[in-house]
C-alpha cells in the first residue's frame, strides 16, 4: 500500500448524499488516519459541510456540476454523465490520481462508467460484483451478484479466482475455500457448464482451495468462504437473504411486544438480541466491489448511513493494502492457460 492511499468518493451518489458520505469519511479517517480522501461533487455545499468536521485537512474537494440520478439508465449515464460526480470520481482512478473509488450511486451507471474508464483486466472476460454476507462462522463472499445474468464456465472460473483474492485481501484468510452454487452437491447435478467449471477449478495448477458444489442453505452456514454463481442467481439469493433478515427482525420485535411478560423477557435478552442485530445489520457488510477491472471500484448500498459508507471505504483500503490487482492478474493468466489446455484435450 502507498504511504498515503488516496480514495475518491462520489459525494453526490446515494439516497442521503452528501451527508452520509461526509459522515462515512469522518468515521473512516478515525480508523485510517494515514489516508487521503477526495470528495467529488458540489464544492460550495461540500465546503460548508466539511468546515464543521475535524478532518477537513485530510479531505480535498473536487467540483462536479452534476450527479447521476437513481433512475438514469447506464447508457444514458454514459452519454450525458461526464460532468457528474460519479464519472469524475472514477476518472481520478483512471488517471492514477487516486487508488480507489467509492460510490453509493446508481449501480448500473457505476458498472458502465467503471468498465469504460478503467478498462477490463487482461484476460478477464467479464467483470463481477462481489459482496459480503453474514454466516454462522462470520462473513462470506458471493459473486456475481448482478453484473452478468448468464455465464459460462470461463466466467465462473475467473469469478472464483477474483473472489478468492478478494477474501484474502479484505477478510485476511490465507486459503479461502471456494464452492460453486448448484441445485445439489452431487457431481452429476446442474448444467454442463457448471460441471466443466468444477473440473477446471479442481486442477492443482490453479492452486485454489476448491471444495465442490454447494447449495443455497450452505450460504448462511458458511460452508465455504467464496460462493460462485451467475449474476441472476446471485442477485436473487442476496435479495432473498435480505428479505428473510428483515422478516426475522420484524417477527422478533412483534413477539416481544405482545404482553408485559414478553417485554420483561426482552429486557433480559437484550444483550443477546443486540448481538443478533449486529450480525444481520447490512451496514456491517456494506461495500460490494466491481472485480475484473484495472482499478478498484467499490459500490456502497444506496440507502446506507455514515457507518455503512465507512465500511465501504474500509473495503477499498484493505484491497489497496493487500495488493489485490497484481495477484489477480497473475492468477487469471494461469487460469486462462488451464482453460485452453482443457479445451484442447476435449477436442
Amino acid at each position: 500500500m502507498t504511504n498515503k492511499p488516496i480514495i475518491s468518493l462520489d459525494a453526490m451518489g446515494g439516497d442521503n448524499a452528501p451527508e452520509i458520505v461526509i459522515q462515512g469519511a469522518e468515521r473512516a479517517l478515525q480508523r485510517y488516519p494515514q489516508m487521503k480522501l477526495v470528495l467529488v461533487g458540489d464544492e460550495a455545499r461540500l465546503s460548508q459541510m466539511l468546515a464543521q468536521t475535524k478532518f477537513a485537512r485530510a479531505i480535498d474537494i473536487m467540483h462536479a456540476d452534476e450527479r447521476v440520478k437513481p433512475e438514469d439508465k447506464p447508457s444514458q449515464a454514459l452519454r450525458n454523465g461526464k460532468n457528474t460526480s460519479m464519472w469524475q470520481a472514477i476518472k481520478l482512478v483512471a488517471d492514477n490520481q487516486a487508488d480507489a473509488v467509492v460510490s453509493a450511486g446508481n449501480t448500473g451507471a457505476l458498472m458502465a462508467m467503471s468498465k469504460l474508464q478503467l478498462r477490463m483486466m487482461d484476460g478477464v472476460t467479464r467483470p463481477a460484483i462481489a459482496g459480503f454476507f453474514p454466516t454462522v462462522t462470520g462473513s462470506g463472499c458471493m459473486l456475481d451478484m448482478g453484473a452478468n445474468i448468464e455465464c459460462n464456465e470461463d466466467n465462473l472460473v475467473q469469478f472464483a479466482i477474483m473472489g478468492s483474492a478478494f477474501v484474502r485481501s479484505v477478510l485476511n484468510r490465507e486459503a479461502p475455500t471456494i464452492g460453486l452454487l448448484n441445485v445439489g452437491a452431487e457431481e452429476q447435478k446442474g448444467f454442463e457448464y457448471l460441471r466443466v467449471a468444477a473440473s477446471i477449478l479442481s486442477s492443482d495448477k490453479l492452486g485454489l482451495n476448491y471444495k465442490g458444489f454447494v447449495e443455497g442453505s450452505d450460504i448462511g452456514h458458511g460452508t465455504v468462504d467464496v460462493v460462485v454463481t451467475d449474476g441472476f442467481t446471485g442477485n436473487v439469493a442476496l435479495k432473498t437473504a435480505e428479505g428473510i433478515a428483515d422478516l426475522f427482525q420484524h417477527s422478533l420485535k412483534k413477539s416481544f411486544s405482545q404482553s408485559i411478560f414478553s417485554k420483561m423477557s426482552y429486557l433480559t435478552a437484550l444483550p443477546q438480541l443486540r448481538r443478533v442485530r449486529s450480525l444481520l445489520d447490512p451496514r456491517a457488510h456494506n461495500g460490494a466491489v466491481l472485480l475484473g477491472l484495472n482499478g478498484i471500484s467499490v459500490k456502497s448500498h444506496g440507502g446506507t448511513d455514515g457507518f455503512g459508507f465507512a465500511n465501504a471505504i474500509h473495503v477499498a483500503v484493505e484491497m489497496i493494502k493487500y495488493g489485490f490487482m497484481p495477484e489477480v492478474s497473475q492468477t487469471i493468466a494461469k487460469a486462462n492457460q488451464v482453460l485452453e489446455q482443457e479445451k484442447g484435450n476435449d477436442e
